[in-house]
């Protein structure tokens, strides 16, 4: 009896190629639409002219400044409200009372819109980074806060038990059951609250702000200048994907306890 084949994925630059291939496509459509007039020019711009825009606002060095405010309050966003979410996360998950008690509370505030807290923000922090900071926080938490709570709460009861008879501490169960436990949710989250973190900074700069991408991207709305619109948004969609490949650098050198994937093999019985 023959055992199924499993399909291997293609090797990694072959899928690189194919990713490419994706974004060539679709600059492809986007000028054959906009060339042809299917798509008014006006208001979808030209992707030539995006990526000239692009190109000149980087050589002239215009755009460092902005992308740097941004990046920072990115970075700082990521960075709070991913520690706050682990340590909050790794309590209510080892405190069931605690969790009981303020599960209807962190359901309620998450399901805030967001965007109605960036001007409450801007009237506590000001108008400098830090109210992007804090936007940037509350959508970074929450994704992070509930997967690790999930991760912590997924350990197996079986692999408790035998390690308490083991005679494991608490800070023994922390570091070689809970943490590796979780490990994996974490980074699952962090590919998701980087995104998020820009977001909040972005929507916070473009609330009011005199410095950042959300800034020049509100100021080229104002004048009705969608090449530079769509610029902006290249430029935050670039820098989205470069991060969230360190993040999986990280997380490849982080979880190589892993086991890898068992190697099918062709039987015949």
């Amino acid at each position: 009896m023959a055992v199924a084949r499993v399909k291997r994925l293609p090797s990694r630059p072959v899928i690189l190629l194919l990713q490419v291939a994706v974004l060539i496509g679709f600059f492809l459509i986007w000028h054959v639409l906009t060339a042809t007039k299917i798509l008014s020019p006006f208001f979808f711009g030209t992707p030539l002219a995006v990526l000239e825009r692009t190109w000149s606002d980087f050589a002239s060095g215009v755009i460092w400044y902005h992308l740097g405010i941004t990046l920072l309050e990115t970075a700082l966003a990521f960075v709070i409200g991913t520690v706050a979410g682990i340590a909050f996360g790794f309590w209510f998950a080892r405190a069931p009372l605690v969790s009981i008690v303020f599960d209807p509370y962190i359901k309620a505030v998450n399901a805030l819109p967001r965007v109605v807290l960036a001007p409450i923000f801007a009237l506590w922090l000001g108008l400098g980074i830090w109210s992007k900071v804090a936007l940037g926080v509350t959508l970074v938490f929450f994704i992070v806060f509930f997967n690790v709570y999930q991760g912590v709460k997924e350990v197996s009861p079986v692999v408790l038990a035998n390690a308490k008879m083991l005679g494991a501490s608490n800070r023994h169960l922390f570091r070689h059951v809970y943490l590796p436990s979780a490990l994996s949710w974490v980074f699952s989250s962090l590919h998701t609250a980087v995104g998020f973190a820009m977001v909040g900074a972005v929507v916070g700069e473009y609330l009011g702000s005199a410095a950042g991408l959300g800034y020049r991207i509100h100021q080229a709305e104002g004048v009705f200048d969608t090449v530079g619109v769509f610029s902006g948004m290249l430029v935050l969609t670039i820098f989205v994907v470069v991060i969230d490949a360190a993040v999986t650098v990280i997380e490849k050198r982080l979880l190589h306890w892993r086991p890898q994937e068992a190697q099918t093999t062709n039987a015949q019985g």
